[in-house]
This record gives C-alpha cells, structure tokens and sequence, in this order.
C-alpha cells in the first residue's frame, strides 16, 4: 500500500501483547467507552420506553474476538446468537471496550457475570438491540516496540495534514490472502474454483498438517479420504468437504454449508481490493482533491464523514468535504472512471455482485471515505519505541494509519 507521506518510515512492532493494542469504542453521542470505566443508563447511552426487553451493556475483553465473546456470553445465559447485538467488531489481538446488547437477560444478571478477560462496565434496559454501526468511531492506543527514535514523526503528522488514507486492512482479505481468489470466483458462479481455492490453497498457510492436508487434497481431489485426514480444527472445510463428499460435484451448495457472513466476507473482499486499488491509484497519481464527477460528503459533528449527505462535485469550494468512493455493488451509482478500471483489470462489473445462484449474498454497493479524517493524534518516544493515540472513524483501519509512520512487523 502506498502512503500519503513521502517521509521514510521505521521499523518496529504492534501487538505484541493485547496490552500493546487499546480500542475503546466511541458511542454516537461522542462517549468514549473508556477502559476500566463504569457507564450506567444515566450515560444517555440506553434508550426508555415501555417495552424494555434488552439489555444493553459495555463489554471490556482482552484477547477475545467479538463474535466469540459474545457467543459465550449468550451460552452462559442459555441464549443463542440471536439474541445478542454489537455497534463494531474489535480485533482479538487487543483490550477493548464495545457497546452490545441481550434480549431477556436483567442487567443484574449480565453485571454479576464472571468470564475470564472479560468485564461489563455497566448494564441498564433497553428497548432496542444494538445494531452494526450503531457507533462513531474507535479511540486507539498503540504501543510501538523494539524501534529505535523516529527522525520524522512530527513531519508526517504535518504531512498527513488530518487525513490518511482509507484503505481496508490485511485482516480484510483473510489470514491466508485467499479471500478475493474465493470471492472472485462465486461472483463470476465457478463455485468449483471458489472451493478448491477454499481448501487447497497453501500459501501464507502456518501450520504444517494444514499444509499437508490441503496439497493431498488438490492433488488427489478425494472427499471421502480428505475426511480421514484433514485437521479436525479446520471446521468451516470439513462442513464443505463433508458435503461434496456425499454430492460430489455440487460444488455452490457446498459453499452454501459455510455461514452466510463468511461467503459475505469473500464478497466484500473483492470490494475491498477495488477500493484500494482506487486509493492507490489516487495517490500515485497525485489525485488528493476531488475531481469533477467525485462523489463527496460532509462531516458529522464528531468531525468524522457523513454519508447522509453525499453530492456529485462539479467544481467549486469542497473544504470540509471528503472524497466518497465506491464500495461497489450491483445498485451503486456514480461509479468513476477509475473504479471502472479496477473492475475491468478483476473481469467484472457491478452487476456482478448480484449473483443470481446466491442471491443471499448479493451486494448492493455503499459509499467509503478515500482519505479519512484523525483526530487526537500523537506520537510520544518512549524507551523501547513509541505509543500512538488517535481516534478514527468506524471502519477504518489503527493499523493503516501506522503504517504512515511504521514499517510494521
């Protein structure tokens, strides 16, 4: 990914611990959920009404992912998945806090919950589940080790000028890079490709026996025997090599065991890539301000974009606006030049993501600030490197705009 700053980058390390990663979520009324905290219904952060069958509460975990969490959560009360809700997923490899939700458990029962790295900084009654982006943004805290002093910190902060860029992160494409390769060949409906590419591609694959498993797999393309054999943690796999091993060659069902939010997350990765493609485009081309055609918003009271109030630029003063591009999908409009160039180097187009054999999966196309706006940035040298802190909109990615400063490890 190319960087907005043209000044030279070091190297250290992030995450070295979820002490080294802080995520405290920011509710829409510009609470930051802080660490260690206690929030209450006088927070303004419930909702009144007659009919209070929620509860709503600030979870704090470490080293916990989202939907995990909150799945045991909902298992210790005899609850399903269903019955629980989140503003934004936080990533495992830190200590966060986020706003969530419970239908038909008394907050009583949610505060005296005991769960090891997981703590409820307040319950209260609630009329409504919280819903995915029911949130501003994301206050970060990122500890930098083993890097040495920094010799242009501050240059880049002013370099950046309030702005980096959007880019979706790695974690978008999946721990093996495969996802835009699945995601690729569902939208063009070779469900036989987007399988085999599912389980039998290898590369940035970690661990040994999964290595093992897979290159059998690809090369002897046996379903019955890849049961025998195949690692008993790879469970999404085995749901599809199961299946393919009793309906051999009906690869889109196949597909179809995988829950429908990870099918979603190989769609969405196709989007992301032709969305940072379009970044990166920009920059390399020295495209930082809008341009006829572009597609603007303005900006929430928080400072953070609106998308509620989109408009096509066609000259004139923008201060104050963001470029919004295409996160592209079968009913998006406006799409630019650039965004069509992307999708033709991909050999689809934005009919594409209504895909016609799984129509539960179609993507209708949303909009993206390109260069996203900070605020509260810092960067402080301290013994063994530096700590970061910043605030982003919902969304954006902590460890892009490190990178502006870090070559990470």
């Amino acid at each position: 990914m190319m960087t907005l700053s043209k000044y030279e980058k070091i190297k250290g390390t992030i995450k070295s611990s979820p002490e080294d990663f802080l995520v405290e979520e920011i509710g829409l009324d510009g609470t930051v959920f802080e660490l260690g905290n206690a929030y209450s219904f006088g927070s303004n952060l419930g909702n009144e009404g007659d009919d209070r069958k929620f509860s709503n509460f600030i979870m704090q975990k470490r080293d916990w992912n989202t939907v995990q969490a909150l799945r045991s959560i909902a298992k210790s009360f005899r609850r399903g998945m269903k019955s629980v809700g989140f503003a934004g997923t936080k990533d495992r490899q830190s200590t966060s806090t986020q706003l969530c939700s419970i239908f038909g458990v008394e907050p009583e029962r949610i505060l005296s919950m005991h769960m090891k790295d997981i703590s409820i900084n307040g319950a209260w009654k609630a009329s409504a589940p919280v819903k995915l982006g029911d949130l501003l943004g994301n206050r970060f805290t990122v500890m930098v080790r083993h890097a040495s002093k920094h010799p242009h910190a501050q240059e880049i902060i002013s370099d950046l000028g309030g702005v980096f860029p959007n880019y979706f992160g790695d974690q978008r494409f999946g721990s093996r890079g495969n996802n835009v390769d699945v995601g690729l060949n569902i939208l063009k409906s070779n469900f036989e490709g987007a399988a085999m590419s599912f389980l039998t591609d290898t590369k940035n694959e970690r661990n040994e026996d999964a290595i093992e498993a897979r290159k059998k797999l690809h090369d002897e393309q046996d379903f019955k025997q890849a049961l025998s054999y195949f690692p008993r943690y790879l469970k999404y796999e085995l749901l599809v090599i199961e299946y393919l091993s009793r309906f051999p060659g009906n690869y889109a069902n196949a597909m179809r065991k995988l829950p429908r939010q990870t099918l979603l997350m190989f769609v969405h990765s196709v989007e992301s890539k032709i969305f940072n493609d379009v970044v990166e485009y920009r920059i390399r081309n020295d495209m930082l301000n809008p341009v006829a055609g572009d597609m603007l918003c303005g900006r929430n009271a928080y400072g953070f974009p609106d998308y509620g109030t989109l408009s096509c630029f066609n000259g004139g003063d923008a201060e104050g606006m963001f470029i919004a591009g295409s996160i592209v999908g079968y009913n998006s409009d406006g799409i630019n030049g650039i965004e069509k160039e992307a999708m033709e180097k991909l050999d689809i187009s934005k009919e594409s993501f209504k895909v016609k054999s799984m129509p539960e999966i179609n993507c209708k196309g949303t909009y993206r600030a390109v260069f996203a706006p900070y605020r509260d940035l810092s960067y402080t040298e301290i013994e063994d490197g530096a700590s970061m802190q910043f605030s982003l909109p919902s969304g954006s990615y902590a460890t892009v705009l490190v990178n502006e400063f870090i070559d990470v490890d």
